[in-house]
């Protein structure tokens, strides 16, 4: 797990089923506060906004068990928005 901050969402009319339905944010991971790596996408049932700093994780098992799908190219979820 780490935190990042929301950059924005993304909008897709085409997607793998077991994404549909869900909130796409663009999410950039932080280190100590700065930027870690490039943006990543990741889904959000919590309702995350631009700015916000957020939990995020790459556990795939995770996601796809979220999601309900095996074969879903989902990697990296939202898990907490931080106050």
């Amino acid at each position: 797990m780490k935190t990042a901050v929301v950059e924005g969402h993304a909008i897709s009319t085409v997607k793998h089923r077991s994404m549909v339905g869900w909130r796409l944010l663009i999410v950039q991971p932080l280190s100590e506060g700065a930027p870690d790596g490039d943006p990543v996408m990741a889904i959000d049932m919590l309702g995350a906004g631009h700015g916000d700093t957020v939990v995020i994780s790459n556990d795939g098992k995770a996601a796809r068990d979220m999601v309900g799908d095996t074969n879903s190219p989902v990697r990296w979820t939202v898990t907490g928005i931080v106050d």
